[in-house]
């Protein structure tokens, strides 16, 4: 099983924003495809590890960037993936 965090916008930019906005505070992360339940939004999320959600929290606080529809967990194993809310906005 393997568990991590993703950030889900409405629109690429601001996935690209927040993305930049990351790589500048040195927390690794990757743009990937959005899970399914996770309905909303352009397609695009940012995956980072689940131990770094405080600090990628801290940082969306800082500066909020607009078009977020959540911060989430998720869990991928044999059964597929879970999903679940870690943070609204």
């Amino acid at each position: 099983m393997e568990t991590y965090a993703i950030a889900a916008f409405r629109s690429r930019q601001a996935v690209f924003r927040f993305e930049a906005m990351l790589n500048a505070l040195a927390i690794e992360n990757r743009i990937i495809s959005t899970p399914r339940a996770v309905s909303l939004g352009c397609g695009l999320s940012l995956r980072f590890d689940l131990a770094q959600l405080p600090k990628v929290l801290a940082a969306y606080d800082k500066d909020p960037i607009p078009n977020l529809i959540g911060f989430y967990r998720v869990e991928s194993g044999q059964g597929g993936l879970q999903v679940t809310p870690a943070r609204r906005p």
